[in-house]
């Protein structure tokens, strides 16, 4: 099945937008293909602002109608609890919440950017997808995220090489509590790096400790702003360590 297929069976769509690069791709295939789709957007405290800010102008520049919704995740005691699953229940939530407005809006389907290079034996989330019925057409059409790029660059689409990203709460390890402290101080942290110029990193919280995971070709810039990232970061935890193991390794 190609996605003009899916999209000619499936001509009204509620799509679960973050702003990256499978479901900016998802939703420009969708009206390209003439669909009558929507961007749905869910802010919540586990997304940094500038993954709003890129959602907001992807759809802007591509001329898609977006609907944000805001959700407290905070309010919920086993999301802030954050067990191994919790991935489960904070998607979940935000299904529920897109479900609620996609019903308002009249569009019968959701899909999201799930493609075909995803595992989805380890997501968590995929239960909860399931279980509101959402479909993943990148993936039912077997392309891969190197496809979705491509496609992506030749359709002008600026998230073409945006790095993979994962929520704020992913930084913080399994079994401990999350809470509004820790996101803003790991949204701090990661955005003083990204003004340095370093891109497809993490810090990752434990213990009032951040631990930085970077590329190897980029231990070089780290190097020569240690003390300013130090005395930047030892403002928001308590110690500051560099992962040896590069994240590309």
């Amino acid at each position: 099945m190609t996605l003009d297929c899916f999209f000619a069976e499936n001509n009204k769509v509620a799509v679960a937008f973050s702003g990256g690069v499978d479901s900016a791709y998802l939703l420009y295939a969708a009206l390209k293909a003439g669909a009558d789709a929507t961007a749905y957007y869910v802010k919540s405290a586990f997304q940094p602002q500038f993954e709003y800010d890129d959602a907001v102008t992807i759809a802007e520049s591509i001329g898609a109608k977006l609907r944000v919704i805001d959700i407290d995740v905070l309010s919920s005691p086993v999301i802030v609890q954050n067990p191994k699953d919790r991935c489960y229940y904070c998607k979940k939530m935000i299904m529920g919440a897109i479900r609620k407005a996609a019903d308002e809006d009249g569009y019968p389907l959701i899909i999201d950017g799930t493609n075909a290079s995803d595992d989805i034996s380890d997501r968590p989330g995929v239960r909860a997808l399931e279980e509101y019925g959402v479909r993943s057409p990148l993936r039912e059409c077997s392309i891969t995220k190197a496809e979705v790029r491509t496609r992506s660059n030749d359709a002008g689409l600026f998230t073409w090489n945006k790095p993979a990203y994962a929520c704020l709460a992913t930084r913080i390890p399994s079994g401990e509590t999350i809470d509004a402290g820790k996101l803003d101080a790991t949204e701090k942290a990661e955005r003083f790096l990204a003004s340095l110029g370093f891109s497809d990193f993490r810090i990752r919280m434990s213990e009032d400790k951040a631990r930085i995971q970077i590329n190897k070709e980029q231990f070089a810039l780290m190097i020569e702003n240690r003390v300013l990232v130090v005395d930047t970061l030892k403002k928001l935890y308590r110690a500051v360590l560099l992962d040896l193991e590069a994240r590309d390794d």
